[in-house]
């Protein structure tokens, strides 16, 4: 299975932060031995081109004028940039996380990564929430918001960023809507653990998924019916995601952090994008190209199914033994004749 790392620069009235920070270069020689020997274990491949810090000033984007990052959870992230603020996690985040590495072997934290920086701990204990999430409206205007989403990680927080607003001039193929971008992080790490859903239930057909025809020798491939998607399902479920993700400290938690995520996702106007979604790679533009248009560049509509691509084999494996037992059942024997 292959991943990506998306991370984002939000730009808000002459601030600038970092939701996540991407993987470094030199990750391996920057981590702690136990997160290093859990990868190599795990037959993990790490390729980074590189750093976001060096994508940001080779687009001329001094890192001084980054206000702060916010990692969506602590471990295995953390790049030198030169701030003093840092966004954390939510209260105890510090203490969560101490002791770090080396002073904890087994730490998946670096003690370096806060070292001489002022951690601020994010609160959610205001009782403001969106949809079902406890949120923080971090500018204060309600272009950014950051949501309390438990379960992969202690304290994992997720990010709603305003990209167009229905106050604003829109040509007419925009939305007459207000537009978002839901920065899923590590809430899931695949679209099967979120789609489908009541909210977004498989589609009747699936252009964008040509289905596999055994033994059939035409060019053209017919698109992919929705309910064959669903007979691979381990429920035969068009309205239940494929299946859930054990990649995390709290399952409980992270089921339902999902389930939270799910009704933004029934939204066309919202775009959610998981930190490690690489279905996106050929659908969107990467920096220093901007996502504020993504609605109109129908970027969610045409990565939405995207992922069904990996279920391909299982398909083709489900219509050969159905075509198998059609021929057995064709050309078995009449047990009544003589």
């Amino acid at each position: 299975m292959d991943i990506a790392n998306f991370a984002f620069l939000i730009e808000h009235n002459g601030q600038k932060i970092l939701f996540d920070l991407g993987v470094r270069k030199d990750w391996e020689a920057n981590s702690p031995p136990s997160l290093v020997d859990r990868m190599k274990l795990g037959g993990w491949k790490v390729e980074v081109e590189k750093n976001v810090p060096d994508i940001l000033q080779d687009n001329g984007i001094s890192l001084d004028a980054i206000d702060a990052p916010s990692p969506h959870c602590p471990h295995w992230r953390p790049l030198r940039i030169p701030i003093q603020d840092f966004n954390g996690r939510w209260p105890r985040f510090q203490k969560a996380i101490h002791p770090s590495y080396p002073d904890e072997e087994t730490s998946p934290v670096l003690k370096s990564a806060c070292a001489g920086r002022a951690v601020r701990e994010i609160s959610f204990r205001r009782g403001f929430k969106l949809g079902r999430f406890p949120a923080l409206d971090y500018f204060g205007d309600g272009s950014f918001y950051l949501l309390a989403s438990p379960g992969h990680e202690f304290g994992h927080m997720c990010g709603l960023a305003r990209t167009t607003s229905s106050f604003a001039m829109r040509p007419q193929h925009m939305a007459d809507r207000d537009t978002f971008i839901f920065m899923g992080g590590d809430i899931a790490h695949h679209g099967g653990e979120f789609r489908p859903s009541v909210y977004r239930p498989l589609p009747s057909l699936l252009p964008d998924f040509p289905l596999f025809v055994p033994c059939s020798t035409s060019p053209v491939r017919p698109p992919c019916p929705g309910e064959l998607l669903a007979t691979i399902h381990c429920a035969q479920s068009a309205t239940e995601p494929f299946y859930t993700s054990e990649c995390a400290e709290d399952q409980d938690k992270a089921i339902e952090s999902i389930r939270k995520m799910m009704e933004f996702d029934a939204r066309d106007t919202i775009f959610v994008v998981l930190a490690h979604d690489a279905t996106l790679l050929n659908v969107i533009d990467c920096y220093p190209a901007t996502a504020n248009d993504w609605y109109a560049k129908e970027w969610a509509k045409k990565s939405r199914w995207l992922f069904l691509k990996d279920f391909e084999e299982d398909v083709r494996e489900y219509l050969r033994t159905k075509q198998d037992r059609e021929y057995d059942r064709e050309y078995e024997p009449d047990r009544k004749s003589p």
